[in-house]
């Protein structure tokens, strides 16, 4: 009897409460195998496409839709409502990380700050800033892609020598 008691209270904590809830898709999303980044594709859902939720894992949330099953980035979703928002309970949620991708590299969302003492002591590394140039683009490939993207040229005044803003 005790042993039951344990399990039970143990399943209480682990295992998240349920409930079907219905969000939407705040812009077109792929839906994933598995709830990874790099997990295969297994459908595509356009904007403001309904799903219902079935569990979430860290940043994750498995979904059942029209177009399929699978897991799509939490931040891809607004719920018809707030109450009743269900996720990680419990211990589950102490031992759950979100997963950036099938190598197991774990993230963490948050702002850290520098200090003043790093800021002061903060020295160039010209091995990075030779890699930053590599990602420079000339006029035309610019031009080509904001044509692709149908973006139309603006003109912008450059800031005043200086540093005034």
């Amino acid at each position: 009897m005790r042993y039951l008691y344990a399990l039970f209270l143990f399943a209480s904590l682990v295992a998240p409460a349920y409930a079907e809830q219905v969000a939407y898709t705040v812009h077109a999303t792929e839906i994933k195998q598995q709830p990874f980044s790099d997990a295969a594709t297994v459908a595509r859902l356009g904007e403001k496409a309904s799903v219902k939720i079935l569990s979430r894992k860290g940043g994750w949330v498995k979904i059942s839709s029209s177009q399929g099953s699978g897991w799509v980035k939490m931040l891809s979703l607004r719920y018809t409502s707030t109450a009743g928002k269900r996720g990680d309970s419990g211990l589950q949620s102490m031992l759950n990380v979100g997963r950036s991708g099938s190598s197991g590299i774990t993230v963490a969302t948050g702002v850290r700050g520098l200090s003043e003492e790093d800021l002061k002591n903060a020295r160039p590394n010209p091995r990075e800033l030779e890699k930053l140039g590599k990602f420079a683009a000339n006029k035309s490939d610019a031009a080509k892609f904001a044509g692709d993207a149908n973006l139309e040229a603006q003109q912008l005044d450059y800031l005043p020598a200086g540093g005034n803003r």
